[in-house]
């Protein structure tokens, strides 16, 4: 990961009476994607407002590259904002949508082509730059959107629910290209309803609820402060009694036992420990058949910190 480039500090905001967004911290890295999960309500639009300088905290800061997006206007040049309503005119074409937003951002000429070809090639629209949006399918829309938000070359794309109601085809060709945003340098904020999203392209998470973040952290660092473990399981040939006996012996594994013709074994890392495993069986003289690992999830965390599903 690069420096910091977005940092949030003890952001806060209200809405007369109401507390929407309460003390929020948070930094994302160049190169970074972080996942900002949270239920419905919990504060993920207002904190996502107040970084892209739609919405001014009532308390706390906002820079990106290391100046205030509060103070200096010409910081938001830096910022690529998605949102998650599809934010264009569906009787104009691909190029005429991308062109008209590009004039917004003072491009012209040469400049203002190429960065539209150039945004089409990383959202994989190049052969359908010339038709109008309306013809659009729902995922080449969330895509076009998207391409619209890197038009100016942005270090900080803040991409809001960007796959809601898009086939799973089009998901995946997003996922795909946000993971290259990531190669590229730029500092990406996600927001999803979907957790298997998160799992897949975040590089950290932050779980915000009442209006306050109270977890983050990598997906292992958050099972971890749960005190889930994983589980290896091994279908095997042979005496299962002595496999699970030699499973005990490799350091790390803290639980094996014979359960449903197969052996069950509960680690800390179970990735890490596979190979070690594995070994173990072979010096038994055990074939094993198969091996599944199992690890937590977020959404196990999720439900755990909020008292709720992701989606409610």
């Amino acid at each position: 990961m690069g420096e910091d480039l977005l940092r949030c500090d003890g952001l806060r905001r209200t809405f007369g009476g109401r507390v929407a967004v309460d003390d929020v911290s948070l930094h994302v890295a160049a190169g970074e994607i972080y996942g900002l999960l949270g239920p419905n309500g919990a504060g993920k639009t207002t904190t996502i407002k107040m970084i892209c300088g739609l919405l001014d905290p009532d308390a706390g800061s906002v820079s990106v590259g290391g100046r205030s997006v509060e103070r200096e206007l010409a910081v938001r040049m830096l910022i690529g904002y998605v949102p998650q309503d599809v934010a264009l005119y569906p009787d104009l074409t691909a190029r005429e949508n991308l062109g008209f937003l590009g004039r917004l951002y003072h491009l012209r000429g040469r400049e203002l082509s190429a960065r539209v070809d150039e945004a089409l090639e990383l959202t994989d629209l190049q052969s359908r730059g010339g038709d109008r949006v309306d013809s659009f399918s729902g995922g080449m829309k969330r895509r076009l959107n998207i391409a619209a938000g890197l038009l100016h070359h942005p270090r900080l794309l803040v991409l809001d629910e960007p796959t809601v109601g898009v086939d799973p085809q089009s998901r995946h060709a997003i996922l795909e290209r946000v993971a290259e945003f990531r190669r590229r340098g730029m500092a990406v904020l996600y927001t999803t309803h979907y957790m298997e999203e998160a799992e897949r392209v975040c590089d950290r998470v932050g779980i915000i609820d009442h209006g306050r973040l109270i977890a983050e952290g990598t997906r292992r660092e958050l099972v971890d402060r749960l005190g889930q473990k994983d589980r290896i399981e091994l279908s095997a040939e042979g005496d299962l009694d002595a496999l699970a006996a030699a499973c005990r012996s490799v350091a790390g594994v803290e639980a094996a036992s014979v359960s449903d013709g197969a052996v069950q074994i509960v680690v800390g890392d179970g990735r890490r420990l596979l190979p070690e495993v594995i070994e173990a069986a072979e010096h038994a003289g055990v074939p094993v058949r198969s091996v599944d690992v199992v690890e937590p999830d977020l959404e196990a965390v999720f439900l755990h910190l909020t008292g709720t599903a992701l989606r409610e």
